[in-house]
């Protein structure tokens, strides 16, 4: 489903040359459940956001559900993104002067998708994380637990077949962190979506199908 192939970042200024990644190869198979570990500044975050081609690597190879996007224009980087891919972030990324339905409606806005089967996605993606009550509330209205909620409900609208979650139990306590994951083991076994999810916490690590550590930038084997 995501092949990585000696994959490096530096990121360089006019004094000082910082190597973000070094050498990672990384396959995630379909329908697995991958947790990714280290130290904070090992490279986890950026190893994410290279799968979800929102950042490009300085030397290796990407492919994504088959197709190598080498070649592919930023126009198609975007469309093959908004189709494939779903994100959950740490920090939730909600917009505040949205009500939470018009917020998970979002990732469809660029789809051309109707405005009733806009609607219509949403409340079924709300539904599923058991917000179906909340569609009308501001994110200011919400707990950070729901906010979360909200976020996956986003993430899955458009039926990804791979979700990427940055520390999406970072913001929570232990209780609404063990609920956030159910939701996404549950989407997991019972939709077979393949996540990959960077976080701090072993204990979240384990309940995942595999776990890969990274420190200092390279991959502990």
């Amino acid at each position: 489903m995501i092949r990585l192939k000696n994959i490096e970042k530096v990121y360089r200024t006019s004094t000082i040359e910082t190597l973000a990644l070094n050498s990672i190869s990384l396959e995630v198979a379909k329908g697995e459940f991958l947790s990714i570990m280290g130290p904070s500044g090992c490279g986890k975050s950026t190893l994410l956001n290279i799968m979800g081609l929102l950042d490009e690597p300085s030397k290796g190879d990407i492919s994504v559900g088959g197709e190598s996007i080498r070649d592919f224009s930023d126009k198609k980087i975007a469309r093959f993104r908004n189709q494939k891919l779903g994100f959950i972030f740490q920090s939730y990324h909600l917009i505040n002067d949205l009500p939470v339905l018009d917020n998970v409606e979002l990732p469809l806005l660029y789809r051309n998708v109707s405005g009733d089967e806009r609607t219509r996605l949403a409340t079924e993606a709300l539904q599923k994380v058991g917000l179906g009550n909340r569609m009308k509330h501001y994110p200011s209205q919400l707990s950070g637990g729901q906010k979360q909620r909200v976020a996956i409900a986003r993430a899955i609208v458009g039926n990804p077949e791979i979700i990427l979650a940055d520390e999406p139990t970072g913001n929570l306590d232990s209780a609404m962190g063990n609920e956030i994951m159910e939701i996404l083991i549950n989407l997991n076994k019972q939709e077979g979506t393949t996540i990959v999810m960077v976080t701090h916490d072993e204990n979240m690590a384990k309940k995942t199908s595999r776990l890969v550590r990274l420190f200092d930038g390279s991959q502990v084997l």
